[in-house]
């Protein structure tokens, strides 16, 4: 399990930012800005790649109760297509941000390339969901946000098996798409086959 440091600069109110979904060829991306109080107590947070299903889950609510302050944001499969996925991740992580009850005085961002947001200063931190506490709460809230939006299309499209693969190109989701052809909820500007 990561130790994961509490903040990046002591004394200011960060917000962690990470988004799931970049990689899929169906459904929104989703984003999370998380801002936590400095002696939080998450046991067992940490990047949510490195979770279970069971173990994000159960950390989903601690976050939302125990966070100051949390967003999600989502972007669209049509803006996904027409802007492309990284401006339809900042996009996203933008909503997230807009959607805190707190203004943070800086963001801490997972990965290598952000669009600056409102003037509020950003730290790109590669794999930052495994170094920080507020980016890896932000990437638990982004996955159980998106994997709930995906099992409740799966339920409307049950053929391309969302709710287990959450629309991520496994061999099963290609080969229905190659069966049934693409859904509305698919990403025309991605390779589906």
């Amino acid at each position: 399990m990561a130790r994961l440091a509490p903040h990046h600069t002591l004394g200011i109110l960060e917000a962690g930012c990470d988004e799931a979904g970049r990689g899929c060829l169906a459904g929104p991306v989703v984003a999370a800005a998380v801002m936590l109080p400095p002696r939080i107590h998450l046991p067992g947070l940490d990047d949510s790649k490195k979770l279970t299903h069971a173990g994000r889950e159960r950390l989903r609510p601690l976050i939302e109760q125990g966070a100051l302050a949390w967003g999600i944001g989502v972007a669209t499969v049509e803006e996904i297509d027409r802007i492309n996925i990284l401006q339809a991740s900042f996009l996203a992580m933008h909503r997230a941000i807009a959607n805190l009850r707190l203004r943070p005085q800086a963001l801490l961002v997972d990965g290598n390339r952000f669009s600056a947001y409102e003037g509020i200063p950003h730290h790109c931190i590669i794999k930052g969901d495994g170094k920080f506490r507020s980016i890896a709460a932000a990437s638990v809230l982004a996955k159980t946000h998106r994997d709930e939006l995906m099992t409740a299309l799966h339920h409307a499209h049950p053929a391309y098996g969302w709710a287990v693969n959450k629309g991520y190109p496994t061999a099963d989701h290609r080969a229905a798409i190659a069966l049934h052809g693409p859904s509305p909820h698919h990403r025309t500007s991605f390779t589906l086959l």
